[in-house]
């Protein structure tokens, strides 16, 4: 700032104007250039755009850690688009701030006893609900992750599936009726299965309040005592429950949102028995071990974590274990072949239409199947007539496998009349 001296002694006033920290100290107007506080916020400006930099130079660099990648840079056509992708651009590539993230996590449950992830953001499952559970419409009212009871996490997803489907139950009745007609009129065979959220088979963990909590429940029991039934669905809930009785434990786990390995062996069994009973006579299935898989509900929250699954060796024969443990998210069809087939294969050629619940059931199904094709539901619905006709051309059998929250409330791509009626007109194109 400048200053217009007092008069002279002569009355005038001098034109030249003096900066403030070119006045002597004692002058009641002066004022240093670079004051502490100045000095100070300065030091921290550099410090935190110099120190990553350094950084980057001696090779520390940011992996994505929350479950999904890192912002690319934006592009210089992009308009005032690029400087507000800047931001978060310039946030995702910090160099250590994973560890700054766990770190505040740490201190926000152990010194502040807020739930675990709050330090992440929008964790809370309270925040913003009222006493009845009613929340403001829209995904973003409800948090990516629930913190439960004892440590366990459920998917926000599911409670706003329920809470606002994009269909009623008939429709979506009827809609799975239509895609069982497409399929059978081609002369193959259709079977369909539902995988069930955590959150039916495990509610008791659930807070006491969540957004969502009045609305949920009442979808869940309308859909499982009204869709298996109508769409002549297998059913898991009870298969589940037998099998947690049996191993006296949890065939889901705090920290994920999936199954584990158990469930998809049950679903195996399951969809074995419903195309050619009795062909499980003469499996044998017993642990082989451990095996890490990300625990996605903890990514969500910025941490890193793996959670371990026991893996499972499937003879079909009562032999040689035949299963094939094979990472995919199905987005490119995954084709399976056995050389021979033994006692107790699944002979008939399948596909699968499946989400990632079925990633936990696939190395059972390589295990049993002479010739297995899984593909992802996403593929299938958006697919043109020559990726169909190459998926199901030669299919005699075709199996739907939908996560409960995508057909809960219609979200699913394949539960729209136009990917209906494209996949039926390439099934008649060519029939079994």
């Amino acid at each position: 700032m400048f200053v217009t001296p007092p008069p002279t002694s002569s009355g005038t006033t001098e034109l030249l104007q003096t900066p403030e920290s070119w006045l002597p100290n004692e002058h009641s107007l002066y004022r240093p250039r670079h004051s502490r506080r100045q000095r100070t916020a300065l030091t921290c400006a550099l410090a935190f755009f110099f120190v990553p930099v350094l950084l980057l130079v001696v090779g520390v660099r940011t992996e994505p850690f929350e479950n999904r990648p890192l912002r690319e840079f934006p592009g210089f056509g992009d308009g005032w688009s690029f400087f507000t992708g800047l931001s978060g651009w310039a946030t995702d590539h910090l160099p250590l701030r994973q560890a700054g993230v766990n770190a505040a996590d740490g201190i926000s449950t152990g010194v502040f006893g807020d739930p675990p992830g709050a330090a992440a953001g929008a964790q809370d499952s309270t925040a913003g609900t009222p006493s009845t559970g009613r929340v403001p419409k829209g995904p973003q009212a409800y948090p990516q992750v629930i913190v439960g009871k004892d440590g366990w996490l459920y998917f926000g997803e599911d409670m706003h599936t329920r809470c606002e489907p994009v269909m009623d139950l008939d429709r979506v009745v009827a809609l799975l009726n239509r895609l069982r007609q497409a399929v059978e009129a081609s002369g193959r065979r259709f079977e369909l299965v539902f995988a069930p959220d955590k959150t039916t088979m495990k509610p008791a963990q659930l807070p006491d309040q969540y957004a969502g909590h009045d609305c949920a429940p009442p979808r869940t029991a309308e859909f499982w005592g009204k869709v298996p039934a109508a769409t002549r669905a297998i059913d898991l809930r009870g298969a589940l429950a037998d099998t947690e009785r049996r191993l006296g434990r949890s065939v889901y786990v705090p920290n994920d949102t999936h199954w584990t390995f158990e469930a998809g062996l049950t679903m195996t069994y399951a969809l074995a028995q419903a195309i050619t009973p009795g062909v499980t006579a003469t499996w044998e299935a017993k642990e082989s071990g451990i095996r890490s898989w990300p625990a996605d509900l903890e990514r969500l929250l910025g941490r890193p974590v793996d959670r371990t699954l026991r893996a499972y060796a499937l003879a079909p024969d009562g032999g040689a274990d035949r299963t094939r443990y094979l990472a995919s998210d199905f987005k490119t069809p995954l084709r399976l072949t056995q050389p021979d087939t033994p006692r107790g294969t699944i002979t008939p050629n399948m596909a699968v239409v499946a989400d990632s619940f079925s990633q936990f059931a696939s190395p059972f199904l390589a295990a049993t199947c002479r010739d297995l094709t899984i593909v992802h539901t996403d593929t299938v619905a958006g697919g043109d007539d020559g990726t169909l006709k190459n998926l199901f051309e030669d299919r005699d059998v075709v199996v739907f496998e939908f996560v409960e929250r995508n057909v809960v409330g219609g979200s699913s791509g394949l539960l729209r009349d136009e990917a209906i009626d494209r996949l039926a007109r390439v099934l008649a194109q060519i029939p079994r």
